[in-house]
């Protein structure tokens, strides 16, 4: 297989939402950090943070950052790492699993957390700000 139908075939995958609901030894995570080596640190609705692993069919083909939910299944043989990423979350899986409330609550805190923060992090700092001038600010300038 071509890296080409690979490629397609695991954003299909990504993209082609089955809605299947979880396992019971499956649980929704959010993304903290990278560690590299397709190692991606995250935390549980609980607090308790430790390390998944990304499965070979998603290496180079898609990518997975800070603040992303992702549905894991733990793995028996690792000390630090402790589970492997099953499914990607994106809108419309993260909306059926709340539809369905099998989403966490803790997490829901977090997204009305992160839309409040997301306006500061926007805003560039190398350009002054325009001022507009008003008629009565030019009146008093040349008086």
């Amino acid at each position: 297989m071509s890296k080409v139908t690979k490629r397609k075939h695991v954003m299909n995958e990504a993209l082609w939402d089955d809605y299947e609901l979880p396992k019971e030894n499956q649980s929704v995570v959010r993304v903290l950090r990278s560690r590299g080596n397709n190692l991606h640190e995250v935390t549980t609705p609980n607090g308790e943070e430790y390390l998944v692993s990304m499965p070979t069919k998603f290496r180079k083909n898609i990518w997975v950052k800070r603040g992303d939910y992702v549905l894991v299944e733990p793995i028996v043989e690792g000390d630090k790492v402790k589970a492997e990423i099953i499914k990607i979350m994106n809108k419309d899986s993260m909306k059926y699993y709340r539809e369905n409330n099998i989403w966490p609550k803790e997490f829901d805190c977090d997204k009305k957390q992160t839309v409040s923060n997301d306006t500061d992090l926007f805003v560039n700092t190398n350009r002054h700000p325009i001022q507009n001038y008003s008629e009565s600010d030019s009146s008093e300038l040349s008086e």
